[in-house]
């Protein structure tokens, strides 16, 4: 009789492997109309992505966040550290349209417009092209290692590697002028520039290349409180559980067999860039790329069935079996009008913030060496600091004066020039009558105003006044 052996953890009932080994996902290839809409978010966003940094703009470039000269230059502007409240609101309108789209449709930004998701779709691409469909890669996966496997890997490996590399270039070329780079890096020059090229270039190949959808699954914070934006009316991509189940493969006689319109061919799962089974429910490494659509579609048709078996529906409009127009008009719900309202009036506050500021930025610094000091004519002086910031594209000329005390006036060279989107720290002499104002601290303003223009700022500082 054979001596019983020890159970192992898994053989008790209600045992979890909570560390299940990584099962490599092989999306397959479908066509349709979420695919198509797909594709055409990974041509719009890369051809800006690639394209935008290589435009000039007044013999500069057109978007380039200069962080050594600290200038972003956007189209037309020029915007210096002082001008961060725009990231500020460019942050929060991100956030809030995040909210609103959510709320609307699920995660319209994780399935068409997500870097993680783009460049996912172009690594896949590229692997199709070298190794083949579906079922031609699991056999070369699977398969021993031969002359033909050892040539597409490492095609492929070039290929991806060739993507990230310039990707990862053209990321550095938004902070450093990219016609600039080029050279600087066939050269061997430049050891940051370097290193960040092959940091995000690292990242992308691994990202999209190796970790795909375990970076959705495990690594993105937006799959774990998702669903704090869902309710019942939101868009998503559901299973029709009534029509489709039970669920079988079908024969001539299907209907008389009493089987739903579900084939149980798994294409749904086979599309699935997370590899998830749809007909599960809801998900949170759902992504709403819509591929599952497109492929119960195709399957649909083949068998003369209706579309629309795994589709974009509500919870509610599921439940309650509304229409697509009934669906609809729950779109417009109150939490999604206070979305929308709060993004409106940011974006109009935001474009009327930009389009009327002042070209000229002013910071006042006193000179520390010299507090005050008395000079010829019985007059007291404070020496200041005045960095002049010129936000146009074009030379200024800018004079300076001074208020707040009597008879207090500018003592040294009242106009200086700026250059184009050029900072001058200029060194500035104030002087009053001694007795014009008693011993202490007292307030001055600083009007810096352009010369033959309309741009004027003011800054405040103090005067001090010796006993």
């Amino acid at each position: 009789m054979p001596t019983p052996q020890p159970s192992t953890p898994a053989a008790h009932d209600g045992y979890i492997d909570l560390y299940e080994a990584k099962k490599k996902i092989y999306p397959r290839a479908i066509g349709g109309l979420f695919t198509r809409w797909r594709w055409a978010l990974v041509w719009l966003t890369q051809i800006v992505f690639y394209g935008l940094p290589w435009f000039q703009w007044g013999g500069r470039q057109m978007v380039l966040f200069d962080l050594g000269a600290r200038r972003f230059y956007l189209f037309g502007l020029v915007l210096y550290p002082q001008d961060f409240i725009y990231l500020t609101g460019l942050l929060i309108i991100s956030a809030l349209s995040l909210f609103l789209f959510t709320a609307v449709a699920g995660r319209l930004w994780c399935g068409f417009a997500c870097p993680q998701t783009v460049y996912t779709e172009i690594f896949l691409w590229i692997e199709r092209r070298i190794e083949g469909d579906r079922s031609a890669r699991m056999r070369l996966d699977r398969g021993p290692w031969s002359l033909d496997k050892l040539w597409r890997k490492a095609l492929k490996q070039t290929a991806w590697i060739a993507v990230a590399l310039w990707t990862g270039f053209t990321f550095v070329g938004y902070f450093v002028p990219i016609r600039q780079l080029a050279p600087q890096l066939l050269a061997l020059q430049g050891t940051w520039q370097i290193f960040w090229v092959g940091f995000y270039g690292f990242a992308t190949y691994g990202f999209a290349g190796h970790m795909r959808e375990q970076v959705c699954k495990y690594m993105c914070p937006y799959a774990r409180f998702q669903s704090a934006m869902f309710d019942k009316d939101t868009l998503i991509v559901t299973y029709d559980t009534p029509r489709g189940e039970p669920r079988g493969a079908r024969g001539k006689k299907a209907q008389a067999q009493g089987l739903g319109d579900c084939i149980d061919c798994g294409l749904c799962v086979q599309v699935c860039p997370t590899g998830i089974d749809i007909r599960g429910g809801l998900q949170y490494e759902c992504i709403g790329c819509g591929m599952c659509v497109d492929a119960c579609n195709s399957v649909m048709d083949k068998v003369h069935l209706p579309r629309g078996l795994v589709r974009y529906a509500t919870q509610n409009g599921m439940r309650q079996a509304w229409s697509s127009a009934q669906m609809l008009r729950r779109v417009l719900r109150p939490r999604v009008l206070v979305y929308g309202t709060v993004l409106l009036a940011l974006c109009i506050a935001m474009l009327a913030s930009l389009a009327t500021r002042t070209p000229l930025k002013v910071d006042v610094v006193r000179d520390r060496a010299a507090l005050a000091r008395l000079v010829e004519g019985g007059q007291i002086e404070n020496i200041y600091r005045l960095q002049v910031m010129n936000a146009t594209e074009g030379p200024r000329r800018y004079r300076i004066e001074a208020q707040g005390l009597p008879q207090v006036r500018v003592a040294s060279e009242p106009e200086v020039d700026v250059g184009p989107a050029e900072s001058r720290w200029v060194p500035v002499r104030l002087r009053a009558p001694y007795g014009a104002a008693p011993a202490g601290s007292h307030a001055v303003r600083f009007e810096v105003r352009e010369v033959d223009g309309t741009a004027q700022v003011s800054e405040k500082s103090v005067f001090l006044v010796p006993r």
